[in-house]
C-alpha cells in the first residue's frame, strides 16, 4: 500500500470499538498495559464523544474501511483550558509505520491546535518508543525534565513540548 491509499478523517461514532482495539493492541505490543498507561483511560470507551468539544480533534487513518492509525489532541488536563494541547493516543498498525503517515498526522494536529490558539502542545511517551520520539523531535518537540498537567499516565517517563503560538 502507498500513502495515496489512505485517507485521514475525523473520528466517527462507529469507529469507537476499532479505535479502542488498535490503541490497546499497540500498547500491548510494547508491553505498556495496566494502570499508568493510556490503555485504561475511560475515554477509550467513547473516543468520538471524548473529542467532540471545540478545543479537541481526533483523527483516523483509513483505507478500504479499515483503520490503520489514530491520533488527536485535546486540552491538557490540569492546566488552563485552551493554553496547552496534549497530543493524545497517536498509534499505528505495524503495516503503516514508516510510510510517512505519522508525519502527516502530527502536522495536521499541530496546524489545527495552532488555529485554536493553543500556546503549546505537550505529549508523553515511553523511552522504548524511539521511532515516535524521532518523529516528535523532527517536528519541533523538545524534551522536558518533568511532566505537565495531570494525564494519569504515571508510567510514561518521556515528556515533550512544542511551542505553537507566543
Amino acid at each position: 500500500m502507498s500513502t495515496s491509499d489512505f485517507n485521514v478523517r475525523f473520528i466517527q461514532a462507529d469507529d469507537n470499538a476499532e479505535v479502542k482495539t488498535l490503541v490497546q493492541n499497540t500498547l500491548a505490543e510494547f508491553g505498556l498495559v495496566g494502570a499508568g498507561y493510556a490503555g485504561v483511560d475511560d475515554e477509550l470507551n467513547d473516543m468520538y464523544q471524548s473529542y467532540s468539544d471545540d478545543l479537541s480533534a481526533y483523527y483516523v487513518i483509513v483505507s478500504a474501511d479499515k483503520i490503520y492509525g489514530v491520533g488527536g489532541f485535546a486540552p491538557l488536563t490540569g492546566t488552563e483550558r485552551g493554553t496547552i494541547a496534549e497530543l493524545r493516543k497517536m498509534y499505528f498498525l505495524p503495516s503503516l509505520r514508516g510510510q510517512g503517515m505519522g508525519q502527516q498526522l502530527i502536522q495536521l494536529c499541530l496546524k489545527e491546535a495552532t488555529k485554536l490558539n493553543y500556546k503549546s502542545m505537550y505529549l508523553e511517551t515511553v523511552p522504548k518508543m524511539k521511532a515516535a520520539q524521532a518523529l516528535y523531535l523532527k517536528n519541533g518537540f523538545e524534551y522536558l525534565e518533568q511532566r505537565l498537567g495531570n494525564t494519569g499516565h504515571s508510567n510514561c517517563g518521556v515528556h515533550m513540548l512544542r511551542k505553537l503560538n507566543d
